[in-house]
């Protein structure tokens, strides 16, 4: 009885060690989001690639809007989902990780369409609205 006792104790305690772990990757994805935002508002134009955020080749010298692709918190890769506008420019960037967001109320204002999200691939930074999500090649992805 005792070894059955603490088996569901421990599977809690797991699932609960999970639940916070991916908590604290969704607030780091928001700021991670933040700067991507930032770094699409500061680029002025539509980048056709994440690269053009690291090295902003249209002024002279050296303008970087990021300084390196961050990694996306719950995936753990440098690969990021695009938005694009008609013309094939970045207009905003999303997650590649399945599933659905534990967060779902609580936003500030700048991240309140979130509560409405069904996927992390809602959740989009960048312009508002978001246009098309489409799967980047993976020159785009870094």
């Amino acid at each position: 009885m005792l070894i059955a006792v603490l088996g569901v104790a421990s599977s809690a305690a797991v699932s609960m060690g999970a639940s916070i772990a991916r908590r604290d990757a969704e607030q780091h994805l928001l700021t991670i989001g933040a700067a991507f935002q930032q770094a699409l508002a500061s680029h002025g134009g539509r980048p056709r690639e994440l690269d053009e955020l690291l090295k902003d080749h249209r002024v002279p010298g050296i303008r970087r809007h990021l300084r390196r692709i961050p990694f996306d918190p719950l995936t753990g890769r440098d690969s990021w989902g695009v938005v694009r506008d008609a013309q094939g420019g970045i207009v905003g960037v999303h997650s590649l990780a399945p599933g659905k967001p534990l967060k779902r109320r609580g936003f500030n204002s700048r991240w309140k369409a979130f509560e409405e999200a069904g996927s992390y691939r809602d959740w989009v930074f960048g312009a508002r609205p978001p246009v098309t999500a489409t799967p980047a090649s993976p020159r785009a992805l870094r």
